[in-house]
Formats: structure tokens, C-alpha cells, sequence
């Protein structure tokens, strides 16, 4: 695809004046950026419709990703690579005086996800329209994304992320293809003509869903994937006899409570009315999604619908969509009238489940008391699949009444989502070889016991596009120099990059890129945090979502650690190093904003010290989002990747950080295993416990008597009482001192093992610092890193899903 320069530039002006009634020098930045965003949406809008088009004429079999979550990131820059007429986009602009980079900077986040789990569906996207594949995504147009971060007294504070204040640049509103969802309301039973029984749902409310689709280009193809996004409304809306009475907030409380459903990603769920608001998210996208699904299938195919699960794939993205299974039962049932055996076998073929998680209060359970009456006729059919299912049991397992009461899918009050997920789906994935193995072994271990056909692995990727091509322009030139551009399409070919690792210019390039790179970084936290930086100090970083499996505490303990020993030793040997956080916790979350709260409480101390701030810097970079990761992982020199061994499924960072050439320091855990199958020992820094080691000091540690015999530890731990930490009162961290010599909320002290690995991660420390002396050294493991990160492109997991899983081809136009 190009670019005619000449009509290009007319339209932009035309545009501009048509739009917003301006000339070019006096539109705003975020003008300019909404008339490129336009004019590149018109320049696939072609591909965009031919490409369902053409599938819908070949009758292609199409796989659905539906997700709670997609965190899609900036689009613009993103399309215009991928359609490959960014550089002259960028010459366009030029042209006009415009700044592309600016332009870039003016676009907001579509922050329609918390972390990984919304990043891979964003990745997956990229992959599938890149390749070629057949296949949509269902999510929600949340209309505040993940809240943004304000980093206020040390304190994260949540406001309003509103991505949407200067428009949806890319997205097409398509009200004319809305569907209707409906929420409470009682069940009744009548006979109809064929003298049998069917449900029909009575006294409902029902709620619109209005679609949003925003188109993502694959690279070099004429593909073009839909991201079909749903907005809540009101059918009544405003009410105006209310209004003309004075009854103003009666007057839009229907209108008000349906656009709830749509406004804010993971509203907190520490009451029942978050609790009954995020189930009320789950059932609108997963239903909206499942009428407009079968409303194409039978466009196409009728009403036969025995050709389901040879025409479509439904991927579940982790429990928050699983209510789609019972949801198929219910049109295939009591709307297309199927006999409920013959719709079962449909679903079971079609729904496949992804799970993205070890620890057991992540996997979903919802209580009958809040599920039940907002979704009666759904409540029906999980209770028919439970009893069904404890039959089938009681035939394979007659009398181990313990094992069916493990595995039924209601008990004790509340609907477990994920055993409905293995139940009615043909597929049970993990995403990393360990997460899976572990999967088998405990968390799902009866359910691998009774399906074992079901149960494989799919390890994560990311799309090397948006994480290497776009994110690090300048290592990408380099390595295209060198080995071609044949790895931005398929990742393996990267590996043709090793045989530079020892090539002294190649070492010298790279590490001027990453001096650049380093120097563009600390030129933005200059501005943003102003902290000035050294860039020749190693940029150790960990940027994930806040969570205490993760263990950022353990890094904060560390700089603790290396703070005591500087102030009691200003000779002390280091290696000038800069600790760089970003991370959001959840809204609910009190003890990982705390941790937040403690990692600035550090970076206030550290940073302001004559005697170590010139040695160790702290910062914690706020509103942590896919923009800002843009700029992190080209400049990192060290991946921390520290979760508790056998917490993290896969993990997806890490992945990143390998690609640009930064150098894991990380446990044995998620997808860190398989980069230390491919790098080897010598190429990573791997410390501490393992899962199997972990899960065997579970009921024997003491961290108690660790610290009895660790006088340097005790004294790191301590610190969290130093007023010269804990500056508004000596007992501000408590809450963190009682979880790991203690244990809060039932949990055992130290739960996550962040004072057992100390030492460990303070050996591999030492040993990151020595190796970073040696330039040389250092180069040839960040370049036999990247060469060896083409098993973590999400093109190759996709191609897994499709060939294994979904059983879909490529079908390109011609």
C-alpha cells in the first residue's frame, strides 16, 4: 500500500477545515491526530471490507476471541506500520509542519484491559490479521478504561480514565446492528405447537448493546481483523413526562443504569452491588456477542445447526466470558428449539477455554444469591449442565463422594466458572509448559484425571510488530541490516542474528542503541518525575501489574538492603543501578497500594541522599500503560521477573524485554522456564525456590527463624518501622510487616516466600552486577537474547490455537 503525497495532504487540509472549520495552524495537536487517524482509516477501509467479505463467500470457519479485556494500546502508529506507509505518513506530516511524533503522543490509550491478560488478546489480533486467519473479537467499549494512576504523596490514587475525551478515532458506530440483552425477570414454562415444553423469560430488563468496530490491520497483508467492542444503553432512555415533573434524576435512572454496564473496566467488587455490576458486564458482551454470532452463522448457513462447530470457534479468554456456554445452550434450546442433547454436543465442540491462572481465588465463583435472580433462565440451565455432569460422574466414580463434591459446578452457595468452562468446552489450555503441567498435577488435577484429551499447552507470545518494530525503531533497523525484514513476519528467522553475538561492531552498534535508547528514557522521567538519572547505571526494571505473588516487595527489600549497606559503608562496591517500577493495583487492593506506597516512600529517601544517590536511583514510573511500556523495554538492560515460583501462569513482559535485549533476572516460574531453556544459564540470571520446592515448604516454613539466624535481613525487614521510611507514623507499613513474619486474613506468614528467596536473589544480583562490568559480555547475552526469542512471537501461538485447536486456514484475499 502507498500513499499519494498530493491528495493525501489536500484531504488532511480539507478535512481539518470540514471538521473542526480551522486551518491546519490552528488545529490543536489532538485535531491533526483525529484527521490522520481518518484518513488512514480510509485508506483500509477497502481491505477492512472485502476481507469478511471474502470469507463469508469462501464459507470460511471463523474463531470468535472473546475477552473481557483488550488492551489494545495507541492505533494509529501501529495501522500505518502495519499497512506499511508510516514513514511516509511521517513525511506527509512533515510536509505540513506537523511533528509525527507529537502527533503520536496526542493519541490517548484505549486502556480496555489491567495488564497481560488484555495485551495478549491485543497481540492475537495483530497475529490473526497477519496471518491471515478467519476470525473477530467480542469485548466491551468500556467508556473509562482501566482507571489512570496518580501517584499522589506516595499514594496511588485513581482517577477516570477517559481515552474517549477527544473521540474514538478508528471506530465505526454501527447502531443498526445493536442487539438486546435481557437481565432479571421470571421464567416460564409453556407448551408450544410440537406439544413440547419451552422457557420464556417474562418482566425482564433489557438493555441494548450498540456495537463499535475497530479494524486491525495485519502487517504487510490485506487482511483486516474486526475488534467488535459493545456500549450498554437504555431502550426507554430519558424518560420525559419524569422531567417535566421535576422528577430529574427518576428521569434518567434507566438510562443511567444501563450505560453502568459499559463505563468502567472491573468496577470494585468488594460489595454486592460491584459484585452483581461485573457479572452484568460479563452476561452484556458474552450475549451481545453470541446473538450477533449466530445471527452470521445463520446468514450463512441457516438454521442447521449441527454445522456450528465446523463453521465457528469460540475462545474464552479466561473465566469472565464462560457465561457464553450456557448462554448457547440458551438460544440453541429455547430459541432454535434443539433437544438439549444435541445442543449440548454442539457447544462442548465449539467452546474452547483458555485458563490463566494457579491461584485458586482468581478462578471465578459466582454466588447463586446474585447470579440466580439477575440471570434466571441461565441459573436453570447450569443447574440442568450440574446434574447432568454429577450422573456422568457417578458413573465413572460411583461412591467417591468426596471427588464429586471437588468437581460439581455448584456447591456451597456458589457457580465455579471454571469447571463449568472444562465441562463444556472440547479444549483446556494453559499458557506456558509449566503453568500447564502444574495445572494437571494440583489445581486441576481431577479434571485432568477424567478429560485428559482436553488438556494442552499454548505458551504466550507477543506480537514483535508492536514490541520490537514499532517500540524500538532503531534495533530493528539494525537488525533488518544485518539478517533482513523477514522476521517481522515470522519471528524464527531472528535467530540468524546470533551469529553477530560475538561480531565486536555488531556489540558496539547495540550497545549505542541501548545508550540512546537508555538517554530518551531518562530524558522523559527528567520531565515527568523529576529525578535525573544516570544512564550509564544499569536500568534494572519491573513493570507488571501490582500484585504480591509478583513481589515487588522483594526489590523493594533489596534497595532497603543495598540503602543499609551504602549508609553503613559509603565504600561499599556497586554497580550504579536505576530501579525503575511501573504498576497499577487494583482499586480493592489495600496491600499492593500499600506496596506502592512503600516503593515511593524508598525513591523519596534513596534519591535525596548525598551518600547514595549517586550510586542507586528509585522511581516509579505512574499510569503504567502500553504508551509508556513503548518507551521502557527498549531502554532496559534488566527483566525482573520475580514471581513466587509456581504463582505466575506465563507472563508476557518478560517476553518483551527478551526481544529488545534486556537480561532476565528472574525465578524458575510461567513462561521464565522456557527462556532459560532457549538462552541457557549463562544468558540469565536465574535464583530461588521452585514450584516444587515452594509447594514443599508450605506447611514448614517459619520466616521467624529465618530471620533469627539472618542479622542483615532482620535488619532490612525492620526498616519497614524506621520513621525514616515509614515518615507519617512508624506503623504506616505494618500491614506488610504483619504479612510476612505473621500472615493477615488467614493466609501463613510470608505466604509468597519474598524472605526465603532473599538471598538467592541477592547472590544473583551480584553476579548481574559483575557481568555488566564486561561490556563485551554483556552485548553477546542481550544479543544471543533477542536472537533466541522467536518461539515468543504470538504468531506462533496463534498458529498453534488455529491448527490445534480451532481448526482454521489461512484465506488471505488474493
Amino acid at each position: 500500500m502507498t500513499i499519494n503525497e498530493e491528495e493525501w495532504l489536500r484531504d488532511i487540509e480539507k478535512r481539518v477545515s470540514v471538521d473542526f472549520f480551522k486551518t491546519l495552524s490552528e488545529a490543536s495537536l489532538e485535531e491533526l491526530h483525529y484527521v490522520f487517524s481518518r484518513e488512514a482509516l480510509g485508506l483500509l477501509k477497502n481491505n477492512w471490507t472485502n476481507t469478511m467479505h471474502h470469507w463469508n463467500k469462501q464459507k470460511a470457519k471463523m474463531a470468535y476471541y472473546f475477552s473481557a479485556e483488550f488492551l489494545m494500546g495507541r492505533w494509529l502508529s501501529n495501522a500505518l506500520i502495519n499497512m506499511g506507509v508510516y514513514e511516509e505518513a511521517g513525511e506527509a506530516a512533515q510536509k505540513l509542519g506537523i511533528n509525527m511524533n507529537a502527533l503520536e503522543e496526542a493519541e490517548a490509550d484505549a486502556g480496555l484491559g489491567n495488564g497481560g491478560l488484555g495485551r495478549l488478546a491485543a497481540c492475537f489480533l495483530d497475529s490473526l490479521a497477519t496471518g491471515d486467519y478467519p476470525s473477530m473479537g467480542y469485548g466491551i467499549r468500556y467508556r473509562y478504561g482501566m482507571f489512570e494512576q496518580k501517584i499522589v504523596n506516595g499514594y496511588q490514587v485513581e482517577k477516570p480514565d477517559n481515552w474517549l475525551e477527544h473521540g474514538d478515532v478508528a471506530s465505526i458506530h454501527r447502531p443498526d446492528e445493536a442487539v438486546e440483552v435481557k437481565f432479571w425477570g421470571r421464567v416460564a414454562i409453556e407448551k408450544g405447537k410440537d406439544n413440547h415444553n419451552y422457557f420464556h423469560l417474562y418482566d425482564y430488563e433489557s438493555v441494548i448493546a450498540v456495537p463499535y468496530d475497530l479494524p486491525v490491520p495485519g502487517y504487510n497483508t490485506k487482511t483486516v481483523v474486526t475488534l467488535r467492542l459493545w456500549e450498554a444503553v437504555s431502550p426507554d432512555g430519558f424518560d420525559l413526562d419524569l422531567f417535566q415533573a421535576g422528577e430529574y434524576s427518576r428521569a434518567v435512572a434507566k438510562e443511567i443504569q444501563a450505560e453502568n454496564i459499559s463505563r468502567v473496566l472491573y468496577p470494585n467488587d468488594n460489595t454486592v452491588g460491584g459484585k452483581q455490576l461485573r457479572l452484568r458486564q460479563q452476561y452484556f458482551f458474552v450475549s451481545a456477542g453470541m446473538t450477533d454470532l449466530i445471527r452470521r452463522f445463520k446468514k450463512q448457513w441457516g438454521k442447521d445447526f449441527s454445522k456450528l462447530p465446523d463453521a465457528v470457534a469460540i475462545q474464552l479468554n479466561d473465566t469472565h466470558p464462560v457465561v457464553a456456554i450456557p448462554e448457547l445452550m440458551r438460544i440453541l434450546v429455547d430459541e432454535e428449539h434443539l433437544n438439549w442433547d444435541s445442543a449440548w454436543q454442539i457447544c462442548i465442540r465449539t467452546f474452547a477455554y483458555t485458563n490463566h491462572t494457579l491461584l485458586a481465588e482468581a478462578l471465578e465463583k459466582w454466588p447463586i444469591n446474585i447470579f440466580a435472580p439477575l440471570l434466571p433462565r441461565i441459573y436453570q440451565i447450569i443447574e440442568e449442565i450440574n446434574r447432568r455432569f454429577l450422573h456422568y460422574l457417578h458413573q465413572i466414580f460411583p461412591g467417591d463422594w468426596q471427588r464429586h463434591k471437588e468437581m460439581e459446578i455448584i456447591s456451597d452457595g456458589v457457580i465455579k466458572m471454571a469447571w463449568l468452562a472444562i465441562v463444556g468446552s472440547h479444549s483446556i489450555n494453559g499458557v506456558a509448559e509449566l503453568h500447564t503441567n502444574l495445572l494437571k498435577t494440583q489445581e486441576l488435577r481431577l479434571w485432568y484425571e477424567l478429560f485428559p484429551d482436553k488438556f494442552n499447552n499454548k505458551t504466550n507470545g507477543v506480537t514483535q510488530r508492536r514490541w520490537l518494530l514499532k517500540a524500538n525503531p532503531a534495533l530493528s533497523e539494525f537488525i533488518t541490516k544485518r539478517i533482513g525484514d523477514a522476521w517481522i513476519k515470522d519471528l524464527n528467522e531472528i535467530s540468524k542474528l546470533e551469529a553477530y553475538a560475538e561480531d565486536p561492531t555488531a556489540q558496539r552498534e547495540f550497545l549505542a542503541i541501548k545508550a540512546k535508547d537508555k538517554q530518551i528514557l531518562a530524558e522523559y522521567i527528567a520531565r515527568h518525575n523529576n529525578i535525573k538519572i544516570n544512564t550509564s547505571s544499569i536500568f534494572d526494571v519491573q513493570i507488571k501489574r501490582l500484585h504480591e505473588y509478583k513481589r515487588q516487595l522483594l526489590n523493594a527489600l533489596h534497595i532497603i538492603y543495598l540503602y543499609q549497606r551504602l549508609k553503613a559503608d559509603p565504600n561499599y562496591s556497586i554497580v550504579p543501578r536505576t530501579f525503575i517500577f511501573g504498576a497499577k493495583a487494583a482499586s480493592g487492593y489495600h496491600q499492593a497500594k500499600l506496596i506502592i506506597r512503600l516503593i515511593n516512600a524508598i525513591a523519596d529517601v534513596v534519591n535525596n541522599d548525598p551518600v547514595v544517590s549517586n550510586k542507586i536511583k528509585v522511581v516509579f514510573m505512574e499510569n503504567y500503560r502500553v504508551s509508556l511500556a513503548e518507551k521502557i523495554f527498549p531502554a532496559a538492560d534488566v527483566s525482573e521477573q520475580i514471581s513466587t515460583a509456581g504463582y505466575e501462569a506465563s507472563g508476557t513482559g518478560n517476553m518483551k524485554f527478551m526481544m529488545n535485549g534486556a537480561i532476565t533476572l528472574g525465578t524458575l516460574d510461567g513462561a521464565n522456564v522456557e527462556i532459560l531453556e532457549l538462552v541457557g544459564h549463562e544468558n540469565a540470571f536465574i535464583f530461588g525456590l521452585t514450584a516444587e520446592e515452594v509447594n514443599q515448604h508450605k506447611m514448614s516454613y517459619n520466616p521467624q527463624q529465618l530471620l533469627a539466624h539472618d542479622a542483615e535481613l532482620s535488619a532490612v525487614v525492620e526498616a519497614l518501622h524506621d520513621p525514616i521510611f515509614a515518615t507519617e507514623n512508624i506503623h504506616m507499613f505494618e500491614p506488610i510487616y504483619q504479612s510476612l513474619l505473621f500472615g493477615v486474613d488467614g493466609n501463613p506468614p510470608d505466604k509468597y516466600m519474598v524472605l526465603k528467596d532473599f538471598r538467592p536473589y541477592l547472590s544473583a544480583n551480584k553476579k548481574l552486577e559483575q557481568a555488566y562490568l564486561d561490556e563485551k559480555k554483556w552485548a553477546k547475552m542481550a544479543l544471543i537474547n533477542i536472537a533466541r526469542s522467536g518461539k515468543f512471537s504470538s504468531d506462533r501461538t496463534i498458529k498453534q490455537y488455529a491448527d490445534e485447536i480451532w481448526h482454521i486456514k489461512p484465506n488471505p484475499q488474493k
